[in-house]
């Protein structure tokens, strides 16, 4: 098994003989105690892209202000831009029951699927603030149609450079899309992020705030709903907007990808005296 129960460890050291007799309880304490605990696991994920420490430190620069060397004017503006796919409205077949005197909130686990959307945002990481519109679907039109509605406002429509970073999905994958987009706006840069390196997009933190605040728990009668939710959200979040405290810098980046190496490299056998 891949994970044990404290009843079933317990059933274990009696049958191998370890000890005579013990409870599930006391399994569970000895357990809590232990600094090695292999019931929990943590996912992650190595990079792969041979150019990972270049390309990143392209967007580490860009959140400090400086690219290529120089520090940015301030006509000059960064970008991150991003999809959040298959928000549902999942309308549910009892009402939720709201919280009440030692009561949990109670929502119904059955529901009517009413469809689903796309939320595409550009966040703004000097200013903290975001740009989003909702979408049928994802795709280079949709995400286009974001770009446009970014591009044709203040203070970007006069900028000097905006700069969007993204990641490597399909929307925006690519040189072909670094052609497309800065052929039809002059002042835009396109800057992708490595593969595998979404967690540098501050959009990502934007998206983590929305599904804790809006989507959960999920019970909306529609789509419209959806999108009205959403909008409202986002002129709440503009508001109070100020930009993330972010700190990893490329320092971090060195750090991080020596320990990554240090864990991955195989061992070296000793050298003969």
């Amino acid at each position: 098994m891949s994970r044990w129960s404290s009843a079933e460890l317990a059933r274990e050291l009696v049958n191998r003989a370890v000890v005579a007799a013990i409870s599930a309880a006391t399994v569970w304490r000895v357990l809590d105690r232990d600094a090695i605990r292999p019931w929990f696991h943590r996912s992650w994920i190595s990079p792969r892209d041979p150019n990972f420490a270049a390309r990143a430190a392209v967007a580490l620069d860009l959140y400090a202000r400086r690219f290529e060397g120089q520090a940015l004017g301030d006509d000059e503006f960064v970008v991150c831009a991003d999809e959040k796919t298959s928000i549902q409205a999942r309308c549910r077949c009892h009402p939720t029951l709201p919280p009440g005197a030692a009561r949990l909130m109670r929502v119904e686990h059955e529901y009517e699927r009413g469809g689903a959307l796309a939320y595409l945002a550009a966040y703004d990481v000097g200013r903290g603030r975001v740009t989003g519109r909702c979408e049928p679907t994802t795709g280079i039109v949709p995400f286009g149609r974001l770009v446009e509605q970014v591009m044709t406002v203040e203070p970007y429509a006069s900028a000097g450079r905006v700069f969007w970073i993204v990641d490597n999905g399909s929307s925006h994958r690519g040189q072909r899309s670094v052609d497309r987009l800065q052929g039809e706006w002059p002042t835009l840069r396109l800057v992708h992020l490595p593969v595998h390196a979404s967690w540098l997009d501050q959009c990502e933190i934007y998206f983590s705030i929305v599904q804790r605040k809006v989507v959960n728990p999920n019970d909306f009668t529609d789509l419209d709903e959806i999108r009205h939710r959403l909008a409202a959200f986002e002129d709440r979040y503009n508001a109070v907007a100020h930009p993330f405290d972010w700190t990893f810098d490329r320092a971090d980046l060195d750090k991080l990808l020596a320990r990554i190496d240090a864990h991955t490299q195989p061992d070296t056998p000793p050298q003969a005296a």
